[in-house]
C-alpha cells in the first residue's frame, strides 16, 4: 500500500539525523523531522496526513505535516543538535532505567567529569573522537561544541552536549573518556592532549566507546528563516480529531 503514486526516488525523502543501533531519538520535541519534495501543492494536508498514519505501523506516527520554503532542508537547515547521555551510578541498576541509561557500579567523580567536559567546548578538530564509517561521506572534522554539562540527579548523571554537528560516534567516544576520568583513572587535562593528536588510535589507548542505550538525540534546532510558512499553501496539519455525532432518536 502507498499514499502517493510517486516513486521513492522522486520524493527524495531526507531525515534530519541518523542514530546508531540502540541509540534513542527522542529528537526534535520527541519526533524526527524529515522533508520530501512533490511536484504539486496539496489542497489539504490533512488527507495525506491521515493516509500516512493509516499505512504506518502502530509504533510510528506522523505528528505534524507542514508546507516548507524551498530553502528548508531537514539536515542542512539545522543550527545545532542536543544529545543526552544518561549514566546510572549506583551499586545496582534501576530496572526501569536499563533501556535508557548506562550502568556504572564504579563510583564516579562528577566534579572531575565537569572539569574535563569544559575542554570539549569550542571549535576543535574531533578526528580523535570519530569512528570511520563506510556509509558516510568524508565530513569536516571541525565541529563547534556550544555547551557540555554534567548534571547530577540523584543516582543518575545526565551528560548534555550541544554542538553545530557531530561526527560518527563522536558523542559516545567523548562520554567514554569522561567515564574514565570520572573513575579517576585519568586526569581531566588528558582531553586537550587527545584532541591535539587528531588520531582515533590515541583515544583507543585510554577508553572504549560507551554503549548506545544511554544516548538520546533530544533536539534539533533549526534556522528560523527556513521554518517560515510559504505563501499560498495549505496550513499545517496536526492530525484530525474525530467526534461522534449526536444520535437523533424519535421521542415517544
Amino acid at each position: 500500500m502507498q499514499a502517493t503514486k510517486l516513486e521513492r526516488k522522486d520524493l527524495s525523502l531526507v531525515g534530519a539525523s541518523r542514530t546508531d543501533k540502540g541509540v534513542h531519538a527522542w529528537g526534535q520535541f520527541s519526533f524526527q523531522v524529515a522533508h520530501f519534495v512533490t511536484p504539486f501543492n496539496y489542497d489539504s494536508i490533512d488527507s495525506i496526513h491521515a493516509a500516512l498514519n493509516g499505512l504506518l505501523p502502530s509504533d510510528i506516527r506522523v505528528r505534524e505535516i507542514s508546507p516548507a520554503v524551498p530553502e528548508f532542508h531537514a539536515r542542512f537547515s539545522a543550527k545545532s543538535k542536543i544529545y543526552h547521555y544518561k549514566i546510572y551510578n549506583d551499586t545496582f541498576m534501576d530496572p526501569f532505567q536499563r533501556h535508557y541509561a548506562y550502568h556504572s557500579a564504579h563510583k564516579l567523580n562528577p566534579a572531575a567529569m565537569k572539569e574535563a567536559a569544559k575542554y570539549f567546548i569550542g571549535k576543535h578538530d574531533f578526528s580523535a573522537f570519530a569512528n570511520a564509517s563506510q556509509k558516510e561521506r568524508v565530513r569536516d572534522p571541525v565541529k563547534n561544541i556550544f555547551r557540555f554539562d554534567v548534571i547530577e540527579m540523584g543516582a543518575l548523571l545526565q551528560l548534555e552536549v550541544e554542538g553545530s554537528g557531530f561526527l560518527y560516534r563522536q558523542v559516545r567516544n567523548m562520554v567514554s573518556l569522561l567515564l574514565q576520568i570520572g573513575r579517576e583513572a585519568l586526569p581531566p587535562y588528558i582531553v586537550p592532549m587527545i584532541l591535539a593528536t587528531r588520531d582515533r588510535r590515541e583515544l583507543a589507548k585510554y577508553a572504549m566507546f560507551a554503549p548506545p542505550q544511554g544516548l538520546s538525540l533530544v533536539t534539533v534546532k533549526y534556522n528560523e528563516e527556513h521554518l517560515r510558512l510559504p505563501s499560498g499553501c495549505s496550513t499545517t496539519s496536526f492530525g484530525r480529531h474525530y467526534t461522534i455525532g449526536s444520535c437523533k432518536l424519535p421521542l415517544y
